[in-house]
């Protein structure tokens, strides 16, 4: 009798892997953690899980000393942040000991085969090694991946995967520390200041358009806003052309000429034009629905779509294709749809069709397919409001996709002014198509038109000349930074959405219209001035692309990583030379950043400002006048809490309303003074 070990990547991943393959695996606990046994064909199966990576790279030269490119992979329970893992460590260890052969049945994808790789490499006794391959937890397919194992793991995967943590970690530790040391020797001040491999470019990105934003030089123009009386209907017009006037006294001319004008019917067309179905979800596709259906910014659309996947309900959410194959089973999983009432219509309507072909789009994806809903359908009063959303958003899609083509007619009045043409259009959907499968979601513009013909009378209702003034560019959204990161070749489908994160935790972004802040534009400015290459969206791309040939088996991961060494000797350098430069310019822009953040608004009792304090006695935080000692206006702060200002003032008690964020729980705002009637019921 042989062992085998299952490798699953989270203990929701390994119930569901034992469950679908096996007839009544037996459930067991080792310190506190659940894991399953079970016998198939004269062997035992042991399906032990993991915790994500239970491996992440360190160094062992301590300190702020850099260039640091001496790193081995150590315990993931070795960093604070992560001493939970230690117990699924130290069960792996145990029951990978007794193992005749290995079978990895982490997600599979560049972070799922590194978690695996190291698994096996580091705690492994040197068995067999087997892979399973999925893009989804479903009984079906996971029995499918078991029956057909890969011998051995996947190289080209686990190389690319390897390169990149090495990659990421080169680039962060050392400059880092760079930035870090620079600051803590020359200015005495300690701010531990991050810039990373994709962050950087990133960053300088958005402080592009900040830069933009901020030198954007409004200009007036004038435009018209006109309504005619057709038909006994109100109906809005333009003007047939040009919609904006740089000239004022041009503008006036051609409104006293509409004014004076007799209107007369010109033109009736009409034309229709077919609407093509969307074609299936990937990762950053998603992100951008659900930003714009539910303001869920990106980390939270993979969040919520995760939870979905461990339970089985859609398939693997990190996915660059736009493509469905015919494999997944189209009519198993719109039959299963069926039996959900929001779905049971639509289905039903699409599986009477001859042949279900999906639209695709031109994206693929060598690992997984689109995310689409799989056969195994929730109970939906038992997902959150989040999960049924986002799971209503993926089925509403995968219903769409296979989909005809809506149809939209679009009616266009053209209508005389003496020399000027008026334009009113009508529109309306003539045939609904794939339109019906997004109701609530997608909306289109309804105008309908009363009947007309050469006798219709129509004449002026209203008409103004309004002086507008041309806008900036717009500001990024998370959805919409994350769809130019794609396009431009930074980041990955699984790390775009962290690495927006990061920018907000290092306070270099805030807001979900993205402002860079005063220290993010510094940060970039120094960068620019000194090492521009650390934001270079070339070099960035380059490295992404030898990751992409390691996976194909075209370049070799330490040949890359030799590479990557030179290139970093040569940008450190460039940085120990302006040390002192980067500092002067970083440490200026970091104290008026801490002198903003500490003022939280104006004091009610005199109009001086309410500033952060540190209590030299207790240690404590709390919030206190600047016009102190005159005016000794005081109060408490939630202590071991990260405090951020609102700009926003307590209608009841007129102090400043700050947001409260502690680790693992939920932010919530509050107002300063502990008395005021919004906290009557906080005892």
């Amino acid at each position: 009798m042989k062992t085998y070990v299952i490798i699953a990547e989270k203990p929701t991943a390994a119930k569901k892997i034992a469950s679908s393959i096996f007839n009544k695996p037996k459930e067991k606990e080792l310190r506190g953690i659940k894991y399953y046994e079970a016998k198939l064909n004269g062997n035992k199966f042991i399906i032990v899980p993991s915790v994500g990576h239970l491996f992440v790279l360190s160094t062992s030269i301590n300190g702020w000393q850099y260039p640091v490119f001496d790193v081995q992979w150590i315990p993931s329970f070795m960093k604070k942040s992560a001493s939970f893992s230690k117990a699924y460590f130290e069960n792996l260890k145990e029951i990978l000991a007794q193992a005749d052969a290995y079978i990895i049945a982490t997600d599979y994808d560049v972070e799922g085969e590194v978690i695996g790789y190291n698994i096996v490499k580091m705690l492994g006794n040197g068995a067999e090694i087997y892979r399973m391959r999925f893009s989804t937890l479903t009984k079906e397919e996971l029995k499918k991946a078991f029956e057909n194992l890969m011998k051995g793991y996947d190289v080209g995967l686990a190389e690319a995967g390897l390169a990149r943590h090495y990659l990421d970690f080169y680039w962060g530790v050392n400059l880092t520390r760079a930035l870090t040391k620079s600051l803590k020797q020359y200015e005495n001040l300690f701010k531990i200041l991050s810039v990373g491999r994709v962050q950087g470019p990133t960053l300088a990105l958005l402080a592009k358009k900040e830069k933009e934003i901020s030198s954007f030089k409004p200009k007036p123009y004038w435009q018209f806003k006109i309504k005619l009386k057709i038909a006994n209907r109100v109906l809005e017009a333009e003007l047939k052309g040009k919609k904006k006037f740089w000239k004022k006294e041009e503008a006036e001319k051609i409104l006293q000429e509409i004014k004076k004008a007799k209107l007369e019917l010109k033109s009736i067309k009409t034309k229709q034009k077919q609407v093509l179905p969307p074609v299936p979800y990937n990762t950053t596709d998603l992100q951008i629905d659900a930003y714009q259906f539910f303001g869920f910014t990106p980390a939270q659309t993979l969040q919520i779509a995760e939870s979905l996947y461990q339970q089985g309900y859609i398939s693997y959410p990190r996915s660059s294709s736009q493509k469905l194959p015919a494999s997944i089973g189209f009519k198993n999983i719109l039959k299963a749809l069926a039996k959900l009432k929001p779905y049971t219509n639509f289905s039903k309507e699409l599986l009477a069709k001859d042949k279900l072909v999906p639209t695709e789009g031109k994206k693929d994806d060598p690992a997984h397919p689109a995310i689409y809903p799989t056969a195994e359908v929730p109970n939906l009063a038992k997902l959150n409001a989040r999960e049924r959303k986002l799971y209503d958003l993926i089925v509403r899609r995968f219903l769409a996709v296979f989909g005809e083509p809506a149809t939209r007619e679009v009616t266009t009045l053209e209508i005389k002014a003496g020399k000027t043409l008026l334009v009113v259009k009508g529109k309306r959907t003539v045939e609904q198509g794939w339109l019906k499968y997004y109701q609530g979601l997608a909306k289109v513009d309804e105008v309908s038109l009363p009947n007309i013909s050469s006798k219709t009378k129509i004449s002026l209702k209203k008409i103004e000349l309004l002086e507008k003034k041309t806008e900036p560019p717009k500001r990024y959204s998370p959805a919409s930074i994350i769809k130019e990161m794609e396009a431009r070749g930074l980041g990955t489908k699984a790390t775009r959405a962290e690495i927006l994160q990061t920018l907000y935790q290092r306070n270099y972004i805030k807001g979900k219209s993205i402002n860079v802040t005063h220290l993010g534009l510094s940060v970039v400015q120094a960068l620019e001035k000194y090492c521009p290459e650390i934001l270079s969206e070339e070099l960035t791309r380059k490295f992404e692309n030898l990751m992409e040939e390691i996976r194909e088996g075209k370049a070799k991961r330490e040949e890359v990583l030799k590479q990557a060494r030179k290139l970093l000797e040569k940008i450190l350098a460039k940085m120990k030379k302006n040390e002192k430069k980067i500092a002067k310019d970083l440490a200026k822009a970091l104290r008026k950043t801490w002198d903003s953040e500490k003022h939280l608004g104006n004091c009610p009792s005199c109009n001086g400002n309410l500033v952060m304090i540190k209590s030299k006695a207790s240690g404590k935080l709390f919030v206190g006048c600047s016009n102190y000692p005159n005016c000794k206006n005081a109060y408490p702060l939630p202590q071991y809490a990260r405090i951020e200002k609102t700009n926003k003032v307590c209608e009841h008690c007129n102090t400043p309303i700050i947001k409260v964020m502690r680790k693992g729980k939920r932010p919530f705002n509050m107002c300063l003074d502990p008395k005021c009637k919004t906290k009557e019921s906080w005892a």
